[in-house]
C-alpha cells in the first residue's frame, strides 16, 4: 500500500491511524483525509500529530473528486453513516477498494444493493471490519455450514440509553434490575436505535441476514461499559462471544475496539502477514 485515504478527521480516525504509528511494515508515500468543508484545519491538526512516521507526504481534501484523481491504493470510511451514503458509491466505482465501519448504514436495503453494484463495476472490494463486535470470522465460518439461529444481545448502562427510543419505554433514572426494552429483527433495531446499528448490521451481514437475525436490548443498571453478546447455534459449532466494549479516548461515544479493527484491516493489506 503506498497511499492511504481516510474519510474523517474525528476520534475514529485518530484512533486507527495511532494504532498504525510504528505497526506498518514501511512508510506509505501518501496519507490523506476527505474532511467536510469547514473542518480542514481539524484534519491538518490530526495529520500533523499522526502523519509523521506513517508516510512521507500527506494532505487535506474536501472534494471526493479530488482526492480520487491522486489514485489512492485504498480508502477507510471513518465517519458515519452520512459518509458511507454520500461517498462510498463513487469511491468503489472508482475501483478503489474501500473499508466501511459504519456498517449499520447497510440496513438500508437500496443504498445495499447500489454500493454492490458498484464494487462489481469498479471490481473493487466493499470491505466490513468487525468493528466493536467479536466472533465475525466464526460466525462468517459457521455460515458456510448452515447456520440455525443467531442472536446479538446489546447492554449498557441506563444512562447510555437516555435521548433514544428506549426512552419511554423504560424508566432509566429508576432502573434497579436489567430490563430488556427490543426484540426483534436487526433490520428493525438498526432503523429504531441507530446507535446500536453498526454492530446489529455487522452480524446480520455475516450471518443469517437482517430480517433473520435477532436482536435484543437490554438497559442494565448493573453494569459500567457496553456489552455486546453474539450467541451462535449452526451445524458447525454452537458458541457464544462477550465483549465489555472500552470507549476510545479519542471519543467516548466510540467504541476502542473499532478504530483498532479498522487498523487492523488496513495492516493485513500492508504486509506479508495477514490475520
Amino acid at each position: 500500500m503506498r497511499h492511504l485515504a481516510l474519510i474523517g478527521a474525528g476520534g475514529m480516525a485518530e484512533t486507527t491511524l495511532q494504532a498504525l504509528s510504528g505497526r506498518l511494515p514501511r512508510p506509505l508515500e501518501r496519507l490523506s483525509i476527505l474532511a467536510r468543508p469547514g473542518s480542514e484545519a481539524k484534519a491538518s491538526a490530526l495529520l500533523g500529530r499522526l502523519a509523521p512516521g506513517l508516510s512521507e507526504q500527506s494532505a487535506v481534501f474536501t472534494s471526493l473528486a479530488t482526492l480520487l484523481a491522486t489514485q489512492p491504493d485504498f480508502v477507510a470510511e471513518c465517519a458515519g453513516h452520512a459518509a458511507v451514503q454520500d461517498h462510498a458509491e463513487a469511491v468503489l466505482r472508482a475501483g478503489v477498494p474501500l473499508a466501511i465501519i459504519a456498517i449499520g448504514a447497510l440496513a438500508d436495503a437500496a443504498l445495499q444493493t447500489r454500493l454492490l453494484a458498484a464494487a462489481e463495476a469498479g471490481k473493487a472490494p466493499l470491505i466490513l471490519p468487525a468493528g466493536a463486535v467479536g466472533g465475525i470470522d466464526a460466525l462468517a465460518a459457521a455460515r458456510l455450514a448452515g447456520l440455525e439461529a443467531v442472536t446479538y444481545t446489546g447492554r449498557k448502562p441506563p444512562q447510555a440509553w437516555r435521548g433514544t427510543a428506549a426512552e419511554p419505554l423504560v424508566d432509566l433514572a429508576q432502573l434497579r434490575e436489567p430490563a430488556v426494552f427490543y426484540e426483534g429483527s436487526a433490520r428493525e433495531a438498526a432503523r429504531l436505535y441507530p446507535q446500536n446499528a453498526n454492530v446489529a448490521a455487522t452480524v446480520a451481514l455475516a450471518g443469517l441476514g437482517f430480517e433473520a437475525t435477532r436482536v435484543r436490548l437490554v438497559a442494565d443498571p448493573s453494569i459500567t461499559r457496553n456489552v455486546h453478546e453474539v450467541s451462535v447455534r449452526s451445524a458447525a459449532a454452537d458458541f457464544t462471544i462477550r465483549l465489555e466494549g472500552r470507549p476510545s479516548p479519542a471519543n467516548p461515544k466510540t467504541s476502542l475496539t473499532a478504530g483498532l479493527s479498522l487498523a487492523r484491516e488496513i495492516l493485513n493489506r500492508s504486509g506479508g502477514l495477514v490475520i
